[in-house]
């Protein structure tokens, strides 16, 4: 009985080095891989019909084609054979549609239908939006091979003078991923992005993204007028509103709260070095508690994992929710939510003499929120209801549901 064949992997594939004469390895189900003595590595498929030996059928450039399609071609030419039919025509006529790499748009089609195998889908939609929104359509049609790193850099400048340095950086590796890919396939040599060091691109300090008061209404109105679950809605709408940051929202336990007294306790234990802190709430945040409080699925959490687990929803929830929106509010990012509002917060309390407390370094004030013990603080029950009121009126008349 025939030895089954080991299927291949990429890192192998790659590693494979030319001889003398051609030789194959076989993948399975037909499919070989024949390396060529000049290097060039050609997918082949092996069968017989009619209980004779036929001529291998080629499949195409494995720099082209990768292990997945190929493996994909192979099965749908093993069905015909099943069938008594011969593959020649369809391989051929598959091979004439194979499209090819000649300028950065060929490379990032390529790069987008086989180099992101095993990724999610949001990442495969966020690695599209950047190539699509910013490379393309500057680069698009310069050919592969000539594509520099002044280029690059100057993509990422253009973003970074947007006000969205971290965007820029984004972008940088997407382009520095895609060339990997097309090395890796031998269809390029170098890689331009590379050449650009992310530390001239953006730091940890470098983002100051602030929503304009239309661009915040753009974003609520896409959040409610989305199909995402209405838990998730209320969460992001929370986070505008309460200014918290992300995990001590989607950690909230319903002991925390106070809705009586419209009052949520954050308690030191996660996280804060500085104390608890109070937040105190909005009528419009008190009524979106009490619909999740009625409708709640957990004892513990406020928003618990649909999964079955008693747990908090990840860290990484809300951030695809909002990714999954395509908004065309530009480069927005869900920590932008509380530098918005205390950028926004200052106008309004400075307009009214209600600022809540001095803003710190890393450029957060809470609405309405004091820590437990600190001085100073003018009536943040007013300057949460102040925020939340103008957060509704730049969401307007839709209704939020």
């Amino acid at each position: 009985m025939p030895r089954a064949a080991v299927p291949l992997t990429d890192p192998q594939i790659r590693t494979l080095e030319p001889r003398a004469t051609r030789y194959s390895i076989a993948d399975g189900n037909g499919l070989v891989l024949e390396v060529m003595s000049t290097g060039s590595k050609i997918w082949r498929f092996r069968y017989s019909l009619n209980g004779a030996r036929q001529p291998l059928v080629t499949i195409g450039d494995y720099r082209k084609i990768s292990l997945r399609v190929a493996r994909a071609r192979a099965q749908k030419y093993a069905d015909m054979v099943a069938d008594g039919q011969s593959p020649v025509a369809a391989a051929r006529q598959d091979r004439g549609a194979e499209k090819r790499v000649e300028t950065l748009r060929d490379g990032a089609e390529l790069y987008l239908a086989s180099g992101l195998n095993g990724k999610s889908d949001d990442y495969r939609r966020t690695n599209r939006r950047v190539l699509e929104k910013d490379v393309l359509p500057v680069l698009g049609g310069k050919p592969v091979g000539e594509v520099t790193a002044d280029d690059v850099a100057a993509i990422c400048t253009r973003i970074s003078e947007r006000g969205s340095p971290k965007m820029a950086l984004h972008t940088r590796n997407v382009i520095k991923r895609l060339y990997e890919h097309l090395n890796e396939r031998q269809l390029v040599s170098g890689n331009p992005a590379q050449a650009v060091p992310a530390r001239f691109i953006a730091t940890s300090e470098s983002r100051t993204r602030v929503l304009s008061a239309q661009e915040i209404g753009v974003t609520m109105r896409a959040i409610y007028a989305s199909n995402i679950r209405r838990p998730l809605k209320l969460a992001l709408h929370l986070l505008v509103l309460t200014m918290v940051r992300k995990s001590e929202l989607i950690e909230a336990r319903w002991s925390e709260f106070d809705l009586a007294s419209a009052v949520w306790n954050v308690p030191a234990a996660r996280g804060r070095a500085d104390g608890q802190l109070a937040v105190h709430l909005s009528r419009q945040a008190v009524a979106m508690l009490a619909e999740l409080r009625e409708g709640r699925a957990s004892r513990t959490y406020v928003f618990p994992t649909v999964r079955g687990f008693d747990r908090p929803i990840a860290h990484s929830t809300l951030n695809q929710a909002v990714k999954a929106l395509g908004l065309e509010v530009e480069h927005f990012v869900l920590h932008d939510f509380r530098r918005t509002a205390s950028t926004h917060l200052r106008g309004i309390g400075e307009a009214a003499g209600q600022v809540t407390r001095g803003q710190a370094d890393d450029g957060r004030m809470e609405a309405g929120g004091t820590e437990v013990g600190a001085q100073h603080a003018i009536d943040p029950r007013e300057a949460a209801q102040r925020w939340a009121d103008f957060v509704e009126m730049q969401i307007g008349t839709l209704g939020i549901n």
